[in-house]
């Protein structure tokens, strides 16, 4: 999805150069007058500013929820991982609830990263229907039976009750990780707001190639600005999508927690 949203802005940028350069050509001399190109570059600088604040801004925002989502991602592994020490020290009866968190955890990487090699935990759910993003029905029941296996733990001795006891809490702490990552893995809402900015930055382009001389040098540097700003839009869009693209969250905090639940 973010490649084709690269080349609508690669294209709809180099379009909007193309035609100014090609509405220049069309104007008289009268409309190329000095007091008039100063008028145009008077405007230019005014979306430039406003553009390039906006687009500062859309990076930085990009970039700090991408972080996010890949610290939330983190510590979701980390704390399955720890539930299953929990569960481990709890012995045989807490068993079952160890081997469903290993079927989830194997299912989750499996249907994320759809384009890695899948794991393979005997008894792990089909993953071929399941949501690649978001809250998956299969995926919600096998962590629900977790749950409903830690609340019934209920050990004779206080030491081990007092282990059920953290395993619980560790639980809780694991449900609000994962609502944390299916949250992040949603993105968020580009639609109008990209097609304003996209409309403003046409608009900035036009105005160059109205301006910019009929040279080899000319067309070259109105080139690199459009490729410039291209790699900008791409790069925000992509960072919206935290489980795909260039810059996707990565499975290997995910793939560490399961392989220490195998051990």
């Amino acid at each position: 999805m973010e490649i084709l949203y690269g080349f609508g802005f690669l294209l709809l940028f180099s379009a909007a150069a193309i035609g100014g350069v090609a509405l220049r050509v069309r104007l008289h001399e009268d409309h190329l007058s000095q007091a008039n190109m100063d008028a145009l570059r008077l405007v230019t600088g005014l979306l430039v500013t406003f553009a390039a604040l906006v687009l500062s801004l859309q990076l930085s925002t990009a970039k700090q929820a991408f972080d996010a989502a890949n610290k939330h991602r983190s510590l979701y592994a980390a704390r399955l991982a720890r539930l299953d020490q929990c569960l481990r020290n709890l012995g045989t009866e807490a068993e079952p609830a160890r081997r469903i968190l290993r079927q989830y955890s194997a299912a989750v990487i499996a249907s994320t990263w759809t384009k890695e090699k899948a794991p393979v935990v005997e008894g792990m759910p089909d993953v071929r229907n399941m949501a690649a993003s978001g809250e998956d029905p299969g995926l919600n029941a096998l962590m629900n039976e977790v749950g409903l296996i830690v609340d019934a733990l209920a050990p004779a001795d206080a030491v081990r009750a007092n282990m059920a006891a953290r395993c619980r809490s560790d639980y809780t702490m694991v449900q609000e990780s994962r609502w944390a990552v299916i949250e992040d893995a949603t993105g968020v809402a580009r639609g109008s707001f990209v097609g304003i900015i996209s409309f403003w930055l046409a608009l900035v382009f036009l105005s160059f190639g109205l301006q910019i001389p009929r040279r080899v040098l000319g067309a070259v540097v109105l080139s690199i600005g459009v490729m410039a700003v291209t790699s900008v839009m791409f790069v925000i869009i992509d960072l919206h999508i935290p489980y795909g693209g260039m810059f996707g969250i990565t499975s290997s905090a995910m793939r560490g927690a399961l392989a220490d639940m195998a051990r």
